[in-house]
């Protein structure tokens, strides 16, 4: 099975597919339809082979489907019949959760896209957990206001490298992570990462685009559910959070 990755940004989508070495893309912004986006994918692939595609939105995605119109894009995108416009097996997830699928090693890894606003996911025990930190409110506006392009254009790169070191260390603490990842293209503006942080790739925005098919790959007839994290009688402050994560990944995948 050859899979097609499509990674939608704020500023540029980029595509590749499995057995091909180099990335190509496009530029997106305001003006970028879900169809103008398949169109044009469609023409820059016309050379590719692919049987499935994995779509990576910048938004928040529920049973394969955009619910949310993203922010730095045009309308359109809740609805649309991506299955039906490239013609073949189409998976959404949110843009970070991508990339988190594609970064993870182990244990509990959050995420942490820096680009044009601040894209999280968090993965426990193989489990993706898309997340919207960036909308959490913070002083004036949201964390995204703080640590997106925005808020680097508006603070500058010294009061921005604070945010972002404070937002992961609360991040680390809340979420008790054992990982963290920080992608993104404002990744390359920080002067040190943040402890316990270590940088993504964007390239693995495709590698998680690729991992979304790796069961129907080896398990075909078989039907996809959300693995368990730890076993159900766990108990205590991981318990719990065990639980709602489990919940809610159950229910993602339902």
């Amino acid at each position: 099975m050859k899979v097609l990755a499509i990674d939608v940004g704020g500023t540029h989508v980029k595509i590749l597919a499995t057995g091909q070495k180099e990335r190509r893309q496009f530029v997106s912004g305001p003006s970028l339809t879900p169809q103008r986006m398949v169109d044009s994918v469609k023409e820059m692939t016309k050379d590719w082979k692919y049987d499935v595609v994995s779509i990576g939105y910048p938004g928040v995605v529920r049973r394969n489907h955009p619910v949310v119109e993203p922010r730095n894009l045009a309308k359109g995108w809740v609805g649309f019949d991506f299955k039906g416009a490239f013609g073949c097996p189409v998976k959404v997830i949110n843009d970070a959760a991508m990339q988190a699928l594609g970064s993870y090693r182990k244990g509990t890894m959050l995420f942490a896209g820096l680009g044009t606003g601040l894209g999280t996911a968090l993965v426990v025990h193989g489990v993706v957990v898309p997340m919207e930190l960036g909308s959490l409110s913070y002083r004036r506006g949201t964390y995204e206001d703080y640590v997106g392009v925005r808020g680097l254009q508006r603070l500058g790169k010294k009061k921005w490298r604070k945010h972002v070191e404070f937002f992961m260390n609360r991040f680390g603490h809340a979420l008790q992570l054992d990982d963290v990842v920080l992608g993104g293209g404002n990744v390359k503006e920080l002067k040190t990462l943040p402890p316990g942080c270590r940088a993504g790739d964007n390239a693995n925005a495709f590698l998680g685009g690729f991992r979304l098919w790796e069961r129907e790959r080896t398990q075909p007839t078989r039907q996809r559910a959300a693995p368990s994290v730890v076993p159900e009688k766990s108990g205590g402050r991981q318990g719990q959070k065990a639980r709602f994560i489990r919940k809610k990944a159950r229910k993602e995948a339902a």
